[in-house]
C-alpha cells in the first residue's frame, strides 16, 4: 500500500488498490478506493487496514478515514461469503475483529468521514473510529437480518454502547434504514455537516488531536474503553493510576506551566455558542 505526499497524486498507470494514503503533515488520509462496488470491504482491502493500522507510517499522530467516491462503505463484500463453511466463518469474523481493533486500539486517533452508505461491515468499521463526522447524505442500516446472516465484525460490541441494544435490535430485525440526522440524534455521530464538508472537518478535528500529548493520546485510546467497561470500582481506580501517569510526565508539566504562565489558550464560549478552546 503506497504512502504518498499529498502534492503526489497516484499515476494512472498504478493498478487498483483496496487503500489510498496519503500525508497532510501529522495526519494520514485513508480511503477506501473501491468505489465501483461503494467500497465494499473485501478481504484484500481489510488485510490492508489491519496492517496500516497495526504500523502506522512514523509521524503519524492522527488519521481521516473516508470512502472514495460518494460511499463510506457499503459494507462486506458478500461474494466473500457464498463459499464460506462454519469453521472458516468463525475464522473469518474473527479477522474482521483483528481489523477492527487495529483500528480502535491502535496507536492513533481516527476520525471517520460518513457519506452515503454506511452499511453493515461499513458500519461496523465506523463503529471501530474514535471520532465519527457525517455529511448530510449519509444513511446506515444493518442488513444482515434480510440476508439471512448475523454481524460478525465486532457491531454487536461497538453498536450498542453507541446507539443501545434496542435500536440495534429494531435495525436488524426490520431492515430499518437511519438517516443522517436520525442517526446522529441517536448518538452514532458526533459531528453533522453538510453535504462536502465532511473532509475538511475530519482533517482540521484530526490536526488539532494530533497537538495532543502522547501519553493523553495513549490514555483516552487504551485506558479509557476499559474503565467504562469495567465495573466502577475497578474503573475508578485504573483511573487514578492513569491519571497519577499522564500527570507525571515532563509533557504534562511543561503544558500546565504554559496554562498557568498565561502561554496556553483558555477555554472559552465559541460565537455559535459552543464551547472550545480559545486560539
Amino acid at each position: 500500500m503506497p504512502v504518498t505526499d499529498a502534492t503526489t497524486p497516484r499515476g494512472a498507470e498504478d493498478p487498483p488498490l483496496g487503500l489510498a494514503v496519503h500525508r497532510e503533515g501529522p495526519v494520514a488520509v485513508v480511503t477506501l478506493s473501491r468505489p465501483h462496488r461503494r467500497n465494499a470491504i473485501d478481504d484484500a482491502t481489510l488485510l490492508e487496514l489491519e496492517r496500516f493500522f497495526a504500523a502506522p507510517p512514523p509521524g503519524v499522530r492522527a488519521v481521516v478515514l473516508t470512502g472514495a467516491g460518494g460511499h463510506f462503505s457499503a459494507g462486506l463484500d458478500l461474494a466473500e461469503l457464498t463459499t464460506t463453511d462454519v469453521v472458516a466463518g468463525i475464522a473469518h469474523s474473527r479477522m474482521w475483529h483483528r481489523a477492527m481493533a487495529a483500528v480502535e486500539f491502535g496507536t492513533v486517533p481516527v476520525v471517520s468521514v460518513l457519506r452515503g452508505a454506511v452499511i453493515g461491515g461499513g458500519l461496523e468499521l465506523a463503529c471501530a473510529t474514535h471520532v465519527r463526522v457525517a455529511e448530510s447524505t449519509a444513511f446506515y442500516a444493518l442488513p444482515e437480518g434480510q440476508r439471512g446472516i448475523f454481524v460478525g465484525g465486532g457491531g454487536s460490541v461497538r453498536l450498542p454502547r453507541l446507539i443501545g441494544t434496542a435500536r440495534m435490535v429494531d435495525l436488524m430485525l426490520t431492515g430499518r434504514v437511519y438517516d443522517a440526522a436520525e442517526a446522529h440524534a441517536a448518538g452514532l455521530t458526533q459531528y453533522l455537516v453538510a453535504d462536502g464538508e465532511g473532509l475538511p472537518t475530519a482533517l482540521s478535528l484530526a490536526e488539532r488531536i494530533a497537538t495532543a500529548a502522547p501519553l493523553t493520546t495513549f490514555a483516552v485510546l487504551q485506558a479509557l474503553p476499559r474503565i467504562a467497561a469495567a465495573d466502577p470500582g475497578t474503573g475508578l481506580l485504573l483511573e487514578a493510576l492513569m491519571s497519577a501517569v499522564a500527570q507525571g510526565s515532563d509533557e504534562a508539566k511543561d503544558r500546565m506551566r504554559a496554562f498557568l504562565d498565561g502561554r496556553a489558550a483558555r477555554v472559552s464560549p465559541r460565537p455559535d455558542g459552543s464551547s472550545g478552546a480559545a486560539t
